[in-house]
């Protein structure tokens, strides 16, 4: 007798995607977003230029005005290379400890974000641990909990302000307060998720090795809820940030990117406030970034899979 060995056909591979492959459909995303905000500029701009061109008596093309749209002290929208032009300057042509410099102010909105974000972390979290283990407060508390994210922080943050101010609290703590407010919901929301996630087969199976609450809670309820509490935290740290800004409007601050977003919409200086703005979405990203670390690393002590 003869043996065959069966031979099956390889599994056709395609190429590992490279960082480049991984980078073109950003790039090619962030090029047309360019494109068509240069385009903007030029929309926005024009009638502000073919006025002066017209008070002057100025015959003008229009490549004229396309150039005179993109170099305009005080643009409606300004054009990105001045956006650049300006961040490269007050980040690092200018002193850091200088208030003219987007690294002070950055570094003034950052500490209130951070102190905000730990507040409403550590608040969050008590809710949404009480939220699951006292049925009291699940049925009292968590409707409040959602009513109080109905209200507009722009109408919240200057009573906060006021009444804190009254009481001797300035500086850092209102705008930590106004942050740890929008960003403790979401925590107590994916928290409370997180812990209720685990299977009511595995609940059983706690009781019948008899753990206590405690037990449960640690080796089966907060494992399960490790990943709903960093994506909550992604979002916590996106809205913290917002709120630190929003609370630096109402304050009549002299730093922080919220007073800086003041001051250059008071003498009109757009790219400034575009500036601020790159810079406050630049802090976002990396901010976000950081608990994307963490929870990386937090998955591998737990033994996930990497």
């Amino acid at each position: 007798m003869t043996t065959e060995i069966l031979r099956l056909p390889r599994p056709v591979t395609g190429s590992r995607s490279g960082p480049l492959r991984d980078a073109l459909p950003v790039g090619v995303v962030v090029l047309a977003l360019i494109a068509l905000w240069y385009g903007l500029a030029v929309w926005l701009n024009a009638a502000q230029v073919i006025d002066r061109f017209a008070n002057n008596d100025t015959a003008w093309t229009v490549r004229e005005l396309v150039d005179a749209t993109w170099s305009m002290e005080r643009p409606v929208l300004p054009a990105p290379h001045q956006v650049a032009q300006n961040f490269y300057e007050t980040v690092f042509d200018t002193a850091v400890s200088s208030k003219r410099s987007l690294v002070f102010h950055a570094g003034v909105t950052l500490s209130a974000t951070l102190l905000g974000f730990l507040m409403g972390a550590v608040l969050g979290i008590a809710l949404a641990v009480g939220i699951v283990h006292l049925a009291v407060l699940d049925r009292s508390l968590l409707p409040w909990i959602i009513a109080s994210q109905t209200i507009p922080i722009l109408a919240i943050a200057p009573m906060v302000v006021v009444v804190l101010g009254n009481l001797g609290f300035e500086g850092l703590l209102p705008k930590a307060i106004i942050s740890m407010y929008l960003c403790f919901f979401p925590i107590t929301i994916g928290v409370v998720k997180g812990l209720r996630a685990p299977d009511p087969l595995q609940l059983d199976l706690m009781r019948t090795y008899n753990a206590t609450p405690t037990q449960t809670f640690w080796k089966l309820r907060l494992p399960t809820a490790t990943p709903f509490l960093f994506a909550s935290l992604k979002v916590a740290i996106a809205t913290s940030l917002v709120g630190a800004i929003v609370g630096e409007l109402p304050t009549g601050a002299q730093a922080g990117l919220g007073a800086r977003l003041l001051s250059g919409s008071y003498y009109g200086q757009t790219v400034q406030i575009w500036s601020a703005l790159v810079m406050a979405s630049l802090i976002g990203v990396l901010l976000v970034f950081l608990v994307g670390a963490v929870e990386r690393g937090v998955g591998r002590a737990m033994g996930a899979a990497r």
